[in-house]
């Protein structure tokens, strides 16, 4: 029997390859990071069932066609999220661009930290991944690698760690040292930590002279910074950054960035004092080590699908959905994963909403109309990673029904209603991806940070700083939810007690589990709970980013 090709959409750093045979999904032992074994999202993936359609798929069509006909294009919102990770799952962007919906900008992941990034070197381009296999010390910052990036974990588990972050993970657990710093204190121990590698002897004095040309600012930025206060504010000690550097001699070091330390107002400044304590120890442009993030995966490519200059965009966190007669949601949970819960679910109760997607989730509870969509194993596709340099090319593996439609279909069916010009065939557009136009980008010019503006997060005693991370068993809304509030044995609070936790915004009731991997200070809750009744949709300085992380709460028993 045949063996055929796809990947897993769903939104990680590892996009696994998935090899099937007889309707059996079975992972890639060729595949360099997939390399013989499936994580459990990929099993749940695989037991969720499909929506079921509301209607025949022509009479769907037919009133979207209705819907968009009589509507004026900017009262139409287009939204697109990351439910399916495949190339064409942008599609349809072709269309609602020239059609003159409203986009979106922004976002609710990662855009904080890019835009910080791409300030300082032009491009957010992830090292190749064998640089990372030949490092022989990894930072993981504010990363929770074994559950986030399991199989490229595997790569490097036997590695020397540090974890900077406010929750002892299971990495910061097998770490030779675990900096668990205060929420929003990343930007402080960075430009500390770049003092301290000038003062230690580890800055890279040929990268700053050759790549660089406004480094002596970086350098009076950090000697302004106060030792002793800011290491009170951070929560670590001169001992644990004499223990931090002890580990740096002499290794070839790669450093890990997650999300985490850039979900606050001010994150693409606090990116940018990470990645300048990379450019510091000059991790770039070498052949192992090298400082890494949410890697543009379509880079090196072509892009296949196009969209006007004209567009009119809003932030994709701060928008009103009712400010929309028309609201086409793609591959998308707004109603969980969007901050300020309460306000996104008014806003879709006030607009007819056409929901695109293959699961009924919470969203799909308020749309007017439902398009199915095919699955990943019903169509072909393009699989990139923004973690590595794999690309897989998906082939269709299932058959599915007629009343079921992929994201190029529909994009051709409204190209030719609208009389406009259709898409490339589908074989067409995977080429594009056959073929590297760009090779990966060196840091040829580096520009430091040299000014700061970043608020200190305010709490009383009473107060809580708010955590937000994926769950082991879930990613985002799907799966196996994790409901509970984790708060430290410390807080009074006992195990099962039923709390009310409330922010500026919004209050929920939650479960307690004590859980003493926190700091004292701090609570956590997992994406896809209830916790975005309690986050602000006030976007990012300067880059429209969600900030969950910039939410204090108060917690007490729940009558």
């Amino acid at each position: 029997m045949s063996i055929q090709t796809t990947a897993c959409p769903l939104d990680c750093f590892d996009a696994c390859e998935v090899k099937v045979q007889d309707g059996v999904c079975k992972p890639s032992t060729t595949h360099s990071i997939t390399n013989g074994k499936l994580c459990p999202l990929f099993a749940y993936l695989n037991q969720e069932e499909q929506i079921k359609p509301q209607m025949p798929l022509n009479e769907a069509l037919q009133t979207l066609v209705q819907k968009l006909q009589t509507t004026d294009p900017k009262k139409v919102l287009y939204y697109k999220g990351s439910g399916n990770m495949g190339v064409m799952q942008s599609a349809p962007k072709q269309f609602f661009s020239q059609y003159g919906a409203t986009m979106t900008h922004g976002g609710l992941c990662d855009t904080a930290g890019t835009v910080g990034i791409e300030q300082s070197r032009q491009h957010c381009v992830n090292p190749p991944i064998e640089n990372l296999i030949n490092s022989d010390i990894v930072i993981v910052w504010g990363r929770n690698l074994t559950v986030t990036s399991p199989h490229i974990y595997k790569l490097i588990e036997e590695k020397e760690f540090i974890t900077i972050d406010p929750v002892k993970t299971q990495i910061a657990k097998k770490s030779l040292l675990h900096l668990q710093i205060k929420p929003k204190t990343d930007h402080l121990l960075a430009i500390i930590l770049a003092r301290f590698a000038d003062l230690e002897g580890l800055d890279d004095k040929e990268f700053i002279k050759n790549c660089t040309e406004n480094y002596d600012w970086f350098y009076e930025l950090t000697r302004d910074v106060r030792i002793k206060k800011s290491l009170t504010a951070i929560g670590t000690d001169l001992g644990e950054l004499g223990r931090f550097f002890s580990l740096l001699v002499g290794k070839k070091v790669a450093i890990l960035t997650g999300i985490g330390p850039q979900k606050y107002f001010e994150g693409k400044q606090i990116m940018r004092t990470i990645d300048a304590f990379a450019a510091t120890l000059g991790l770039f442009n070498k052949d192992a080590g090298g400082i890494w993030y949410l890697g543009n995966s379509s880079y090196p490519f072509n892009k296949p699908f196009q969209t006007t200059s004209k567009t009119k965009t809003v932030s994709m966190c701060e928008l009103d959905f009712a400010d929309f007669e028309v609201c086409f949601i793609q591959g998308a949970n707004p109603a969980i994963s969007n901050p300020n819960t309460n306000r996104v679910i008014e806003g879709l109760k006030k607009s007819f909403v056409v929901f695109f997607g293959t699961t009924n989730n919470q969203t799909a509870q308020y749309a007017d109309l439902i398009i199915p969509a095919k699955t990943f194993l019903q169509k072909q596709d393009v699989r990139l990673s923004y973690g590595h340099d794999e690309v897989v090319f998906c082939e269709a593996v299932e058959e599915a029904s007629e009343d079921y439609i992929s994201e190029y279909e529909l994009t051709q069916y409204l190209l030719e209603v609208f009389g406009m010009q259709p898409l490339e065939s589908v074989d067409a557009i995977c080429d594009n991806y056959k073929e590297i136009v760009n090779e990966k980008p060196i840091v040829e010019e580096y520009e430091f940070i040299d000014e700061m503006d970043i608020s200190t997060l305010h709490k009383s005693k009473e107060e809580y700083y708010l955590l937000t991370s994926k769950y082991k068993d879930s990613l985002c809304s799907q799966f196996k939810i994790n409901p509970y509030l984790q708060i430290h044995s410390n807080s009074g609070f006992k195990q099962g007690q039923k709390v009310r936790v409330s922010s500026n915004v919004g209050e929920a009731i939650f479960e307690v589990n004590l859980n003493d991997d926190l700091r004292e200070d701090c609570v956590l809750l997992y994406s896809g709970s209830q916790v975005n009744i309690l986050t602000n949709h006030k976007g990012s300085l300067d880059s429209s980013s969600a900030t969950y992380q910039e939410t204090i709460v108060k917690i007490s028993l729940a009558e």
